[in-house]
């Protein structure tokens, strides 16, 4: 079926064969109109079927989903037969080719294809999508998955089905001819799957209506979506790279230590025999694939044909649709390489596209340096010549970085740790560049000079609601709801005391919104700090609403958690009273570390999706000052409770971190969360305009961005020691 396939295993192809089919099952969904409600079930507002291609993305026809770009649709899904569906809103980000003002009677040309954006973050399984030039298969088999209507009953159906050639010769509009089974209504938008790879080729686009057998749709054709025009930003993204990037660091993360049991894509292709391009296996393909994910997309077709066309002993093949994101460029690797030199070919290719040029942050860098790792150990059998050649190419990628990282803001193009600076896009709307000197959370959003060339930011009244636990009264608190100048006066204007906690949001709602209109300026809502005692720093307070038809307070404005018992805190038993006296200043010591240099964010309870406890106290007040810690797994109860080591970590002397609260989903990949709060962190350049960068963060969430899902339930703890919380006691520092 594949000619340059290298023959997939025969014995155990039975189980094999089973292992994938329960993965495109897992990953195939239901499309429905909206309003389905209580009665996901029904077949009055099934329109067809799709599946899931990257995390919060759907791909299905064109047709499928009536209204085009921008129509909003319901998908439905399960992740396995004992499992309930879900049900889930999205709306159609793109459609080829785009009818947009057009009629959509009548049947939807060629390639009739439509990607479909979740409005909220849910948890499910991924399809693995070829990254060959050409998916079109001339003979042989493939296997499809799709929803259909039996008996009144929706279900879904699955099978094999014969490849009789193609229609449409070399034009961009050619499709696989499909026969000799039944595709029934519904199933339009299915994933077509090569059973040999294991792995995604095509998209149902429709049935015969004089037969059996149909028409598919090859998935490289969403190649041919249309390129952003001027700036790419969260809200005008470019598509296909934004979705093939996100595959693919899925399928890396998925193939990492986790809690899951169940088999990845990567399994079921190993239990196939199928080898990518006759020299990876499906692990190694699985990984560098997403290690190249992890990097900026390249800056045009034309800059990743010129890097394919400067690779040794190869002539790129002439292609429609041509490569757009580095996954394509390996892809036309595998299939037009000469046997014997295969991996050098994509080793040479990796090390281009470790050395293109990008701007440059932290993150980046850091990407750039773990695909160099990836080099290295692929080049491990090959002879020392080339290895000391790669050796020598990685020298001059280091000195080129280090040029670059000290160029300072006249840089073009490139400079570390930079967002303002010439040919670098800044990591979120109004983001500084330099560190700053400590101030209070809500800062205002534009910088100004300061001394030493630092950004400085002017300050400006903030809003402090303040709770305190009733010791014998456990389940109520005290509270209080004051305005907080900047030069440290609190005005009070609420306080109540015995409230149950579980009312809080409710009480709090009239005063907080009193201190808002007191303080908000158009365009510059005013930053909320809520003071929590230890046992509540995990409160969502960031998501409570204060009027039904109004948005959480996180996606309206800065909200950030402070600790208003810190005399209270735990000491794990190895906390004495030197320790005591040391705190004080181990806290503005950490503080004004953190806002005269460079962050960067660390993990503290995740490794590679495995869960860890979080270190103890001693270990914790021996980590840098730079570290902002990082918490992936607070709501899974597996070594302590989740206040024991929020506790831990503000004993420690931090005064900024970062958590997402979520309950324990074992199969949930966390690879996005790591990777989003370190970029947040560590591509800021300025820890005091953190706070503006999750609110940043979260409105992104609230209007459903996908580049935003990650922080879905993130907490910022930000606790400024040079504004005490009234009462305390602590003192203010010296100018």
């Amino acid at each position: 079926m594949t000619p340059q396939h290298e023959g997939g295993a025969t014995g155990g192809f039975d189980e094999a064969h089973r292992a994938l089919r329960d993965l495109v099952m897992a990953a195939t969904v239901r499309i429905h109109r909206t309003g389905v409600g209580y009665a996901p079930d029904e077949p009055d507002t099934f329109l067809g079927s799709g599946f899931f291609v990257a995390p919060n993305w759907v791909l299905t026809c064109a047709h499928v989903v009536p209204g085009g770009e921008g129509a909003e649709i319901a998908v439905i899904h399960q992740s396995g037969p004992q499992q309930a569906s879900s049900v889930v809103l999205g709306e159609v980000a793109a459609t080829l080719p785009d009818r947009a003002g057009q009629s959509p009677a009548g049947s939807w040309p060629a390639p009739d294809l439509a990607l479909v954006r979740l409005r909220e973050p849910v948890g499910h399984d991924c399809m693995y999508v070829s990254e060959r030039p050409t998916t079109y298969l001339s003979e042989g088999k493939v296997l499809y998955a799709g929803w259909t209507v039996v008996s009144g009953q929706l279900q879904i159906l699955d099978g094999p089905i014969e490849v009789q050639g193609t229609i449409g010769g070399w034009s961009t509009g050619v499709q696989m001819r499909l026969g000799h089974n039944d595709l029934p209504y519904g199933v339009s938008g299915g994933p077509v799957v090569d059973p040999l790879r294991g792995e995604v080729v095509g998209v149902l686009k429709s049935r015969s209506d004089h037969g059996q057998g149909g028409t598919c749709t090859g998935i490289e054709r969403l190649r041919t979506l249309p390129v952003p025009q001027g700036a790419v930003t969260a809200e005008h993204e470019d598509v296909y790279p934004a979705v093939f990037h996100a595959h693919d660091r899925y399928h890396r993360d998925r193939q990492q230590p986790s809690d899951s049991r169940r088999p990845t894509w990567a399994d079921a292709q190993k239990r196939l025999g199928a080898r990518p391009g006759r020299t990876l296996d499906p692990d190694e393909r699985t990984e560098l694939l997403g290690r190249l994910a992890e990097l900026p997309p390249p800056a045009s077709t034309r800059a990743l044909l010129d890097i394919v066309d400067t690779l040794p002993n190869f002539e790129a093949p002439h292609l429609l649709p041509a490569p757009r994101a580095w996954r394509d460029g390996l892809g036309m690797l595998y299939e037009n390489a000469r046997d014997d030199g295969v991996l050098k070919l994509v080793i040479d290719y990796t090390m281009r596209v470790m050395c293109a040029d990008r701007p440059l942050t932290p993150s980046t860098l850091s990407a750039e340096r773990a695909l160099w790792d990836w080099v290295r150990q692929a080049a491990a059998s090959l002879d020392s010549g080339y290895r000391s050649s790669l050796a020598r190419r990685r020298e001059e990628w280091s000195a080129l970085r280090r040029r670059q990282r000290t160029r300072g803001p006249d840089a073009e193009g490139t400079a570390g740790g930079g967002g303002d600076r010439p040919g670098i896009a800044p990591p979120w709307p109004g983001a500084a560049t330099s560190a700053a000197p400590a101030v209070t959370p809500g800062a205002a959003r534009t910088p100004v000079p300061g001394p030493g060339g630092h950004a400085r930011v002017t300050p400006r009244l903030t809003v402090l609601l303040e709770v305190l636990r009733r010791g014998w009264e456990p389940d109520r608190c005290d509270w209080s709801v004051s305005l907080a100048r900047p030069d440290g006066d609190v005005l009070r204007l609420h306080e109540a005391e015995r409230t149950p906690v579980d009312l809080l949001r409710a009480e709090a709602a009239g005063p907080l919104a009193e201190a808002f209109r007191r303080c908000d300026a158009p365009g510059s809502p005013a930053p909320l700090q809520a003071a929590l005692p230890h046992l509540l720093l995990g409160l969502p307070v960031d998501t409570w609403q204060l009027r039904a038809d109004e948005p959480p307070l996180g996606a309206q404005r800065p909200v950030v958690v402070r600790c208003s018992d810190r005399d209270q805190l735990p000491d794990d038993g190895e906390y004495d009273i030197q320790d005591a006296a040391d705190d004080h200043h181990e806290r503005h010591d950490r503080w004004r570390w953190l806002h005269l240099h460079d962050a960067r964010a660390e993990v503290l309870d995740c490794e590679d999706g495995v869960r860890q406890p979080v270190p103890a106290l001693s270990d914790l007040r021996g980590l840098a000052h730079r570290t902002v810690p990082v918490l992936c797994r607070y709501g899974d109860h597996r070594y302590e409770d989740d206040a024991a080591a929020l506790a831990r970590i503000v004993h420690a002397g931090f005064g900024v971190a970062l958590w997402r609260r979520r309950p324990g989903r074992p199969d949930d990949v966390c690879g996005e969360f790591h990777r989003g709060a370190r970029k947040a962190v560590d591509d800021g350049g300025s820890t005091v305009l953190l706070p503006d960068v999750v609110h940043d963060i979260r409105a992104r969430l609230r209007a459903g961005l996908t580049d935003a899902f990650w922080a879905e339930g993130i907490a910022l703890y930000y606790d400024d020691p040079h504004q005490p919380l009234p009462g305390t006691g602590d003192l203010l520092e010296a100018p």
